[in-house]
């Protein structure tokens, strides 16, 4: 028997920090990244993915790990999942912006619809529990767009059935980002000198490896059943 990670969202601040995490941690034997393009990273637990998050009933993880070995790489990890004989929790960090998805359609089908497709996907290989990077004030009736698109992402999640599903509701997120992000730099700013006093902890901004330690934590440590919602101020406990 064998232990699988399958990460959506690598590429991305809180993904990046989460497939060190997974690389670091023995438990894993396998880390597998699904993605619509290849990362620039290397490890001898990665096996990259790539995938159309608008057809994903279409992939078959086996063909894709096939695709392309011509070394036999991918053998042992194949036989696995053949036989099933291996244990998977699946971690989705996905998610844009819609400044940088270009409209608010574009942004529901990245952060909605690919998380959902991806979820689906990761059932009907086996994932028993599914862990999944939302937002503070994830709210499906909330009047602002971002909040209501996360919310609505939860719920739709909570209908598919994992064994555990865990949701991730971080404040402002502090890292090493890509790319800038006015807004949140801003806020950033504004929520450090509101919350220097201890006043309103639930907005204190979070770094990156912290979300990501809190996922390891969940998947590994606890053996809870059902929806779990782990606030910003649980997840700053982890250094």
């Amino acid at each position: 028997m064998i232990n699988i990670a399958i990460v959506s969202g690598g590429s991305g601040l809180i993904g990046t920090q989460l497939l060190h995490q997974l690389f670091l941690e023995s438990k894993y034997d396998y880390v597998i990244s699904v993605a619509r393009r290849e990362l620039s990273i290397k490890n001898h637990k990665l096996i990259q993915v790539k995938v159309d998050f608008e057809n994903f009933g279409g992939a078959h993880l086996e063909e894709s790990l096939r695709s392309g070995d011509l070394g036999g790489d991918n053998h042992g990890l194949i036989k696995h999942l053949k036989d099933k004989t291996y244990v998977m929790h699946s971690f989705c960090a996905l998610g844009t912006t819609i400044k940088k998805a270009g409209s608010k359609e574009a942004f529901f089908k990245i952060d909605h619809d690919y998380v959902i497709n991806f979820a689906k996907w990761a059932k009907e290989l086996g994932a028993k529990k599914f862990l999944y990077v939302s937002s503070l004030g994830a709210d499906a009736g909330s009047s602002i767009f971002y909040n209501q698109v996360k919310g609505q992402v939860e719920e739709d999640l909570k209908k598919i059935g994992f064994d555990y599903l865990g949701i991730f509701q971080p404040s402002i997120l502090l890292g090493d980002r890509k790319e800038s992000r006015l807004g949140e730099d801003i806020g950033k700013v504004v929520m450090r000198l509101v919350t220097a006093p201890g006043l309103f902890k639930k907005y204190k901004p979070i770094y990156d490896h912290k979300v990501a330690k809190a996922m390891l934590y969940q998947a590994l440590e606890k053996s809870s059943q059902g929806v779990e919602i782990i606030s910003s101020v649980e997840m700053q406990a982890f250094g």
